[in-house]
């Protein structure tokens, strides 16, 4: 078969040459197309642009038709370009007519052609566009060819996001400078106003060619060194105060550093001859273009650590510092397309007001510790690297999860004020922190927090709640690197019960499976995690996990009250099984002269649909229940939360809805046992109000939370509200929600909202 004459040496070096001529763009491009066909063996090279609206367009061709150039297009999954764009995988066929892919493009006249090799245009994992070359014969293209193309393509995506090609097609087109409103999901509450500074704005490798490989693998092994060595300073050195679960955050970002399989496929990308430098990136790249088609969330967001890791690399191989303190604006505002936690420790805390994520949920690290340190963030905020530039006016909503760009004088002023009524705001909720939680016509109502981190106990003081409603487990075994042992698993309860005192807390038992995979533990392949192997499934069929973890609860609490609850229970007899694993636990710690709990009081999270056919018979059981709306509002309108398309199609203040949490209250106050609403609509003023209405009284929540709910409890008459729903779900036929009528109670009776 061919070989390319020159190799991809020589071909970098024209196309420098190329890209420095005093041409215009088209003309650049379509030089550039000459010289790989060239040096391919090809007898077609065409460049595919990916445009703003989502379509790939053809920019230059060597081969084909030239009339076809600005004018064909197709979009991202059409035809065999369209399929190399949404998959970023390089693709070789020597038959690419046969392809089920192949669409036909008459204007083009590449009809004539069979052999196809294609790459994507990549750039930091981004899909930019697609290199294309083609030959009449049906060849297979070698391995080296494809690689040579893939290292031609990494040139070509620099042109592309410089913007030159923008004069080319208004479709190319980038964010203008006008003020953009965009909209991501709440990481971390709070308001802030400040100027864009983007998270290590990213390094252009431009010598991608090694001319000494044994240099070169020297090189990148000393960078890991060095890059190991700042991570093992900054774990040791411990930045968060109390921060026994921040630690371990780090410590799974440094075994990240350690992780062979990325140093391995570093090292071959170097041995085929890119510099070290261009061997990260590409590794990182790839890794990001495959990751980011991934729908398993907790998958995407370790991808942040990866990525961390991989910038800090690329910094050590080219000698570049990360922003300093003197580089960073007083007010600043970290745009970044992902990080890891560790790069947020770096800043100076002093001057950031706020951070803005491409990527990264709730539970991902960064969160985590932007929690801790209370800085407002929003992840998932789409192109959000691409919309800005540095020193660009921005304002973060960690409450909305909103964001403006490049904000008008206006809403700059709206958002500022916000800000001060914000802090005035919470000046009133800390005034009623002492306050007792109970309605206009004498009914109390608990308020507890919801906490999975040591430092979520500091709220306690602060917000006057009435202890932990639930206390989650799993993020201990989820930023470890190895699962916690029983002796670990009992220090970090034993800070729990010291930290809230006297207050109750309900521990919940470890809930993981479905989009909690732990990083130590192989996943299964499920077809529908959220309702596969599970939370208390798990417990029961690995009972040496289970009683490990109730051991080390029993042994922690020490003679103070116990209270554990069983997750994702579908039926009574789970329970009871549960239970016994607890006698068995008890009675061997007595056995061996440990201290019992003074009581162990064991309960349910009613979240799966069919306890509500077994509500008398778990209200007896159980000792306690505590509602875990989000599960149950999933499971009951078979609705995945975590999908944007569907997330929305149904209220947890429908009338379906409403019943089944009033059935729950019902049976649970009829026995006696005490029931808890732990999921996010117990922190919402106006569905708390209604959970209220319908027989709950206690409800857990996020620390922001407790203020605002304290103040509606305050206001309200739950006798009232009760005799309201009554009324409303009496007459409603047609499943619609009550959130209107809600919503106009609430302000005719002066209720804050």
């Amino acid at each position: 078969m061919p070989a390319a004459p020159g190799g991809p040496r020589l071909l970098l070096r024209r196309l420098r040459e190329a890209m420095a001529e005093p041409v215009g763009p088209q003309a650049r491009l379509d030089r550039i197309v000459v010289l790989i066909a060239s040096n391919m063996v090809a007898e077609v090279c065409s460049v595919y642009v990916l445009r703003d609206d989502g379509n790939l367009e053809l920019f230059a061709t060597e081969g084909l038709n030239r009339e076809a150039v600005h004018l064909t297009t197709m979009r991202a999954g059409e035809g065999l370009v369209g399929l190399i764009a949404a998959t970023a995988e390089p693709l070789s066929l020597s038959d690419a007519q046969s392809h089920p892919a192949f669409s036909y493009r008459p204007e083009t006249g590449e009809e004539v052609y069979h052999a196809f090799l294609g790459v994507p245009l990549l750039r930091a994992g981004n899909t930019l566009g697609v290199l294309v070359v083609q030959n009449r014969t049906y060849r297979v293209y070698s391995e080296e060819e494809i690689e040579a193309l893939q290292t031609t393509a990494m040139v070509l995506a620099e042109m592309i996001a410089s913007g030159e090609l923008q004069a080319l097609s208004p479709g190319t087109v980038s964010a203008s400078r006008r003020a953009l409103s965009q909209c991501g999901v709440a990481l971390a509450d709070g308001v802030g106003l400040g100027h864009v500074v983007l998270h290590e704005p990213r390094i252009v490798v431009r010598n991608l060619i090694a001319e000494n490989v044994e240099r070169e693998v020297s090189r990148l092994d000393t960078a890991i060194a060095e890059v190991r060595s700042a991570i093992d300073d900054l774990v040791e050195r411990g930045d968060v105060a109390g921060a026994g679960e921040h630690r371990e955050v780090l410590e799974t970002v440094r075994m990240f550093a350690h992780d062979q399989g990325w140093l391995r496929r570093m090292r071959e990308a170097v041995l085929s001859g890119l510099t070290a430098e261009a061997a990260v990136e590409r590794v990182q790249s790839d890794n990001r273009a495959r990751m980011l088609r991934q729908s398993d969330p907790y998958l995407r967001e370790r991808l942040h650590d990866l990525d961390d890791l991989a910038n800090r690399l690329l910094r050590q191989l080219v000698g570049r510092e990360g922003i300093g303190p003197s580089a960073m604006p007083e007010n600043a505002i970290l745009v970044a397309r992902s990080m890891g936690p560790a790069a947020l420790l770096d800043y100076d805390r002093s001057r950031l007001r706020g951070v803005v994520l491409e990527e990264g949920g709730p539970t991902s690290h960064i969160a985590i510790v932007a929690r801790a340190l209370g800085i407002p963030a929003v992840g998932e905020v789409a192109n959000a690297t691409a919309l800005v530039e540095s020193g660009d006016g921005i304002i973060v909503d960690g409450g909305t999860g909103e964001v403006q760009i490049r904000p008008g004088p206006e809403i700059e002023a709206a958002y500022a004020e916000k800000a001060r009524l914000r802090a005035r705001r919470q000046e009133q909720y800390r005034s009623l922190r002492d306050v007792p939680a109970v309605t206009r016509d004498g009914v109390a109502v608990a308020l507890q927090l919801n906490a999975g981190l040591i430092v979520d106990l500091s709220h306690l003081a602060e917000t006057g709640a009435q202890g932990v409603g639930l206390f989650r487990t799993e993020l201990q075994f989820m930023v470890a690197e190895r699962m916690p042992s029983a002796a670990e698993q009992q220090i970090l309860y034993e800070t729990v019960f010291d930290a809230v005192g006297d207050l109750p807390v309900t521990i919940r038992t470890l809930d993981i499976g479905g989009d909690k995979v732990l990083p130590y533990m192989k996943a299964l392949e499920e077809e529908n995690p959220a309702l596969g192997w599970r939370a208390i499934r798990i417990g029961l069929d690995r009972p040496g996990l289970l009683r490990m973890q109730l051991r080390a609860l029993l042994k922690a609490a020490r003679g103070r009250p116990l209270k554990i609850m069983f997750p994702m229970v579908a039926t009574v007899d789970e329970f009871v099984q549960a239970k016994r694993i607890v006698e068995r636990e008890k009675a061997h710690l007595t056995r061996h002269g440990y201290p019992l709990p003074s009581e162990c009081r064991l309960g349910v999270m009613v979240e799966v649909p069919s306890l509500l056919f077994q509500m008398d018979e778990i209200a007896a059981e159980a000792d306690f229940l505590s509602v875990g709306s989000n599960d149950l509002m999933q499971f009951l309108f078979a609705v995945d939360r975590e999908n944007r398309q569907v997330a929305n199609r149904f209220d947890p203040l429908s009338a379906a809805a409403l019943r089944a949490f009033r059935l729950i209250a019902e049976r649970a106050n009829a026995a006696g046992t005490p029931a808890t609403v732990c999921g996010e609509i117990g922190g919402r003023p106006l569905e708390a109000m209604a959970l209220i209405g319908l027989g709950f009284r206690a409800l857990s929540m996020s620390p922001a939370s407790i203020g605002p709910i304290k103040a509606m409890v305050l206001g309200i008459d739950a006798g009232a509200v009760a005799e309201f729903l009554d009324r409303e779900l009496a007459r409603n036929r047609d499943g619609a929600s009550l959130r209107p009528a809600l919503a106009a109670f609430a302000e005719e009776h002066g209720v804050p909202i």
